[in-house]
C-alpha cells in the first residue's frame, strides 16, 4: 500500500529571464517583464511528494523531521534570499525558469532519497502560476 507525504515550504530569490545567445531584442520578446536587466523577485511555495510504502515498524513513509531538515538544508538554505543567476551555481549556465528550479529542486533532493520512493516536486511562482516534475 503505498502513501504520498507531501511536505511544503518556501524560499524567496530573485532572478532574471534570460538567453545570452539572443539579442536585447529577442530576450525581450520571449520573457518580457522577466527579462529585467535589474532583476525581480519571487515568494517562491515548495510542495515535496514523497510515494512509498508504510514502515510497519515506524507507521511512517518517511520522517517528516527527517524530510523538513532536507529541505531546509538543501533547497531553503540553497536559493532562499539568493539572485539564482548570480548566487548560486545550478543556474550559472541555466535559465532560472520555474520548470527549471523545479527540476534542479528534484536533482538535488532525489539524490538524498532512497530509491524504493518516488518523488514529485511542485514548485508555485505565484498562486496562479506553478509547475510540476515530474509531469
Amino acid at each position: 500500500m503505498k502513501v504520498a507525504v507531501i511536505r511544503k515550504a518556501h524560499f524567496n530569490a530573485a532572478h532574471r529571464l534570460h538567453n545570452p545567445a539572443w539579442d536585447a531584442a529577442k530576450n525581450q520578446a520571449v520573457f518580457g517583464l522577466c527579462n529585467n536587466p535589474n532583476w525581480h523577485g519571487h515568494n517562491y511555495e515548495l510542495e515535496v511528494k514523497v510515494i512509498g510504502e508504510i514502515d510497519p515498524d515506524t507507521g511512517m513513509v518517511v520522517d517528516l523531521g527527517w524530510l523538513a531538515d532536507l529541505i531546509r538544508r538543501e533547497v531553503e538554505d540553497r536559493f532562499d534570499h539568493k539572485n539564482l543567476n548570480l548566487d548560486t551555481e545550478a543556474f550559472r549556465h541555466l535559465i532560472p525558469t520555474a520548470e527549471n528550479i523545479a527540476v534542479v529542486i528534484w536533482q538535488i533532493l532525489r539524490a538524498h532519497l532512497p530509491e524504493q520512493y518516488d518523488l514529485h516536486v511542485r514548485l508555485y511562482e505565484t498562486p496562479r502560476n506553478f509547475v510540476e516534475y515530474p509531469a
